[in-house]
Formats: structure tokens, sequence, C-alpha cells
């Protein structure tokens, strides 16, 4: 019996192997960003760190600038343990923003109740969707563009409620960023589980920034729904 061939010419059960080999280092080294990212947390806190003490665009500005820097970084070297030291140091650094909300989360009454809820919550969405992906090995490529337009909306958004200051389009903006990047988890995994992506650490740098955004934007909501500040 001849072996399958898919379009890249090499046998279909070689590119499964491959496919698995990706996604298992992509669990793995995700797992691994975890560290530095409570790590940075917990020293953000600790030093009550905020990124936005001076002027709110200037520092969104500067926080984007460090992060695409990072990420030009990363996969510029994603074929070296360089692309590993990068892809942590960033996720440090992550970890240090996310400590921002976390403080404002921590003056609720409730506020460890609400961390562990939007944790819960994420971990469900990243387990089904990436179970979905997994098992399905359904290709959901098609979704890429309106995730992308989607996600630049959120973005331009942001940028804009820093000025206008909207309770209600922040909540708005955060439930859009969780449906979104609840959508992008399910694109990046099926991307590594279809062929799509062959690199680990660029699928977990992926995978990494849309846990980070659902956790965030799911933290944002509970703390406008179920903060408790008696």
């Amino acid at each position: 019996m001849q072996p399958q061939f898919q379009m890249t010419g090499q046998p279909t059960d070689v590119m499964t192997v491959q496919q698995n080999k990706v996604l298992r280092n992509t669990f793995m080294l995700l797992a691994l960003t975890m560290v530095p990212t409570v790590l940075g947390a917990l020293v953000g806190v600790q030093m009550e760190f905020s990124f936005m003490a001076g002027s709110p665009l200037m520092s969104f500005l500067l926080f984007l600038g460090i992060a695409f820097g990072f990420m030009w970084g990363i996969e510029r070297t994603k074929n070296s343990g360089m692309g590993v030291v990068l892809l942590l140091a960033f996720t440090f650094f992550m970890g240090l923003m996310l400590s921002r909300i976390l403080q404002v989360a921590l003056g609720f009454s409730n506020g460890g109740s609400l961390i562990a809820m939007a944790a819960g919550g994420t971990g469900v969405i990243f387990f089904s969707l990436a179970g979905v992906a997994s098992v399905t090995k359904k290709d959901f490529s098609f979704m890429g563009k309106f995730l992308f337009i989607g996600m630049i909306v959120v973005l331009l958004a942001a940028l804009g409620n820093i000025f206008f200051q909207i309770p209600a389009l922040s909540l708005t903006i955060s439930a859009v960023a969780v449906m979104i990047f609840s959508a992008y988890i399910l694109y990046d995994i099926s991307r590594i589980v279809t062929g799509g992506e062959d690199n680990y650490i660029s699928a977990t740098l992926a995978v990494y920034l849309d846990i980070y955004n659902v956790f965030v934007s799911l933290l944002n909501l509970l703390m406008a729904f179920s903060g408790d500040r008696d």
C-alpha cells in the first residue's frame, strides 16, 4: 500500500507526527510561560507597579512599542533557544502589566474570588476550544481575516476610550474581546493541528496572547458586575 501524500509532498503519517510534536511542545512551553507571568504579576502587585501612572496615551503607546518589540524579537529568533528566552522575558513583562488590574481587583472585598473566577473561566474556554480544534481537526483558517479586523477594531476602541473614559464602552470592549480572543484560541490551535503553524515558539506566543486577553477581559467584566467594595 502506497503512503498518502499531502500538498507538501510528505506522507500524511509523517505530517501528523510533526503536527502532534508541535502541538505537544506548544502546550508544554505555554505551561512554562505561566511561571514568569505569575512571578511578574506578584512582583508588580508587591511594588504597586503602575505603567499608566503618567499620561495614559503615552503609556499605552509605550506598552505597544515594548510588546511589539518583544514579539518582533521572538519571531526573529524563533528557530533558536534565544526565542524561548525572549518569550519567557516577554511573559514576565506581561505579568508586570497584569499587576495593575490585579491591584484594582484586590481592592474589592471579593477580589480574590473574582481573580479565581476569571482564571477558571479562561481555563474552561481554553481547554474547551483547544479540545474542539484538536479532536475535530477542522480547518478554521477562514476565520483569520475577520478576527484580525475585529482585533484592530477592539484596539482602536480601547485607544479611543483612553480619552472618553466611558464605562459602557469599556464593558463592551471587554465583552467583544472575550469573544474575539476565544475564537482566536480555536483559530490558533487549529493552525497547529492542520499544519498551518510548524514552529512551537510562534504558536505559543499566539496562544499565550489569546489566553492573556481573555483573562483580562473576563476579569474586567467580573469586577464590573460582581465586584463588592463592602
